[in-house]
């Protein structure tokens, strides 16, 4: 049977406005002590998604829920501030489980969140690239700060790494945005909600390469001037390098070969760290979802009134729209369109804009149908029974005698 492969196509995504986004990710090391032993260290890192300046912290044990909370805090007070967004992974310390939408998170952190008033956006199960500015920041720690050195205790350990951020982390030009974290955070930290102040820093340099070529990166974009430029969807998985020229200074030309078709066309931007994107490479997410909907509500008699329904569920589960979709679609082919008809109307009726309140609706109107039968069942049973007692009664006759006969035995009675 030939193996049927289907790569994940990646786009580039805009920069998040100042304040709008923490990402927060957990990692670990295995690091030498003075003496040759080997220790398990694990941290949790921040980094603000606009100017890339980055937080974290170590712990010689596993993190607890407590933990967490704690580094939060640590975090804000380095910041200086709270940011509108925070991403997460499906992390135990943090969530208990998600259910196409319905965040369930432990519940120390749920309290932590609504005292703090966080926003969280929590990532689907095995997709780290959601989340890919903390992911790079894990690797960053990992093989920057943390490869070849010596543990000497978790207070030394933790105030090195607070010296190699100020020092290196948040100094250096920052490879995608080609600025420097710390000088880009000194505008952002404006937008944060204040908590307390930290305190400014020096910084570093760092050189840019060019070519004729450029290489495709897999979320569909070039580098050209310290800027990125997208081509067309699928090109990652087509081709690894394209061909550049310029056109009077004001426009980059991209092909897939020197002399091949033209791929892409922009307008050069100035500036650094910046995203030029063309309309037509961007994916349609809006379309597939509309003919989705469409199609589901065609299973029920008042498609007009299904579609309202499922409208108002896009509105509420905006992000897990899809997911909703298919919870309902797997459920309308398990039961009759009499039964979804009269969901439909009860979640309306109730304002139960979810997928999993309509498939309790229906479980819920399908029990009550499955007892409503039984009893039904049971009383025809009970009748056929007295019907059949009856009858047999019916046709039974008793035997009769001659009047004679009585007669004869009071005769004798009265002699």
């Amino acid at each position: 049977i030939p193996k049927e492969s289907s790569p994940r196509i990646y786009e580039s995504v805009p920069e998040k406005p100042m304040g709008s986004q923490i990402q927060v990710d957990f990692g670990q090391t295995e690091q030498f002590t003075p003496d040759g032993r080997k220790v398990k260290l694990r941290f949790i890192a921040f980094v603000l998604a606009h100017s890339r300046y980055k937080y974290k912290e170590w712990l010689d044990r596993p993190f607890t829920t407590r933990d967490v909370i704690q580094a939060h805090e640590n975090a804000f007070r380095y910041f200086g501030g709270i940011t509108d967004e925070f991403v997460y992974d499906q992390d135990a310390l943090i969530l208990v489980s998600e259910n196409g939408g319905d965040l369930i998170l432990t519940k120390e952190f749920q309290s932590y969140k609504e005292e703090r008033n966080l926003k969280v956006w929590m990532c689907r199960k095995a997709d780290p690239e959601s989340k890919g500015k903390v992911e790079n920041v894990v690797k960053y720690v990992k093989q920057n700060f943390a490869k070849h050195r010596l543990y000497y205790g978790l207070d030394a350990w933790n105030e090195a790494g607070w010296k190699w951020l100020e020092r290196t982390a948040n100094y250096k030009v920052h490879n995608t945005t080609k600025k420097r974290p710390v000088e880009v955070f000194a505008l952002e930290k404006q937008h944060l909600r204040p908590v307390s102040p930290i305190s400014d820093n020096t910084y570093i340099t760092k050189p840019f390469d060019t070519s004729i070529t450029r290489t495709v990166r897999k979320d569909n974009i070039i580098w050209y001037k310290s800027n990125r430029y997208t081509v067309p969807l699928g090109t990652f998985q087509k081709t690894k390098q394209v061909y550049i020229e310029t056109k009077d200074d004001k426009y980059l030309i991209i092909r897939e070969s020197k002399s091949g078709p033209i791929l892409a066309k922009h307008r050069i931007t100035s500036g650094k760290g910046k995203l030029i994107q063309d309309t037509s490479h961007i994916r349609d997410r809006t379309k597939g979802i509309d003919t989705y909907i469409e199609t589901v509500a065609s299973y029920f008699s008042n498609s007009n009134k299904a579609k309202q329904f499922l409208q108002e569920i896009r509105k509420v589960r905006q992000r897990y729209i899809r997911d909703q979709l298919q919870m309902i679609s797997k459920e309308i082919k398990k039961h009759n369109q009499e039964l979804l008809d009269k969901a439909l109307e009860e979640c309306m009726k109730w304002q139960l804009f979810c997928a999993t309140d309509f498939i309790d609706m229906v479980q819920y109107l399908n029990r009550q149908n499955v007892s409503s039968v039984n009893n039904e069942k049971r009383q025809i049973d009970d009748l056929k029974q007295f019907n059949y007692l009856s009858e047999s009664v019916s046709q039974t006759k008793a035997q009769t005698r001659d009047i004679q006969e009585y007669v004869s035995v009071l005769e004798g009675e009265i002699q």
